[in-house]
């Protein structure tokens, strides 16, 4: 029965199984490994490879793209290292984010992606991939986002170095998204993670981040195992190196 999914010839007890999808649906911000390891008494590498297969089921194939006004930018996130060059030209991890505004206030969905650099041929495509033509993108004013009119986009800039407002006001989503996913990475997994692993604690803060509102926890426990057994399998060895994003739903 659980062959075609990510349990595909586990060696872990299916409750197990269960029991680690409860508690990483259950737990507000979600838990390490290490945690999960001693919260069911499991050898550490058993309990990282779990988290890493779900952070893949977590990712829907069928999930649309943003739409609406959606705001985009970059945050950087990673170790503190003194003496290092500002902005996007850090050798920090660069995550660009989107998210929708809803009206009059509120915020929608979220998608976020590692990206190597903060250049046209990188963001662009991403919109591309995330937004659907016809929406209004608003972003900063950096140059890199130059030609997302030519896309059929809407495309609305907001030089925040020449305005009067303070960046978080005049775009206040993605700043609030940047903080949410600084404050969770460092709480739960203690600001430690390997850039190749990047993008898998970044879909599971965007499952997270787009259940927010959700008012059972156990619908969302019941979503991750939908999804769970609608998924691949996946192996240890896809996910031992980082797991290839780029082969899976298109990213």
């Amino acid at each position: 029965m659980t062959a075609g999914t990510i349990l595909d010839k586990t060696r872990t007890e299916l409750m197990v199984w269960f029991e680690a999808a409860w508690h990483v649906t259950t737990a507000k911000n979600g838990l390490s490994a290490q945690t999960l390891e001693r919260t069911l008494g499991i050898h550490y590498r058993v309990a990282w490879t779990m988290l890493q297969r779900f952070r893949v089921a977590m990712v829907r194939s069928e999930r649309s793209q943003l739409s609406g006004r959606v705001e985009v930018d970059e945050c950087l996130v990673g170790g503190v290292k003194r003496g290092g060059k500002p902005g996007r030209g850090t050798d920090k991890c660069i995550v660009v984010m989107a998210i929708e505004l809803r009206d009059p206030k509120g915020f929608g969905r979220v998608r976020l992606r590692h990206v190597p650099n903060a250049t046209k041929e990188t963001l662009v495509p991403f919109v591309r991939q995330v937004a659907a033509e016809g929406s209004e993108v608003i972003t900063d004013g950096w140059t890199s986002y130059g030609d997302l009119a030519s896309h059929g986009y809407a495309h609305t800039r907001l030089p925040t170095k020449a305005m009067a407002a303070p960046p978080h006001v005049a775009m206040p989503g993605v700043h609030r998204v940047a903080s949410l996913l600084k404050r969770w990475l460092l709480g739960t997994h203690q600001g430690s993670f390997q850039p190749e692993h990047l993008q898998s604690y970044l879909e599971e803060f965007t499952f997270r981040f787009n259940r927010r509102t959700s008012r059972s926890r156990g619908l969302v426990f019941r979503r991750l195992m939908e999804q769970a057994v609608a998924t691949a399998p996946v192996t240890e060895a896809d996910v031992t190196g980082g797991f290839d994003w780029n082969q899976h739903h298109n990213l």
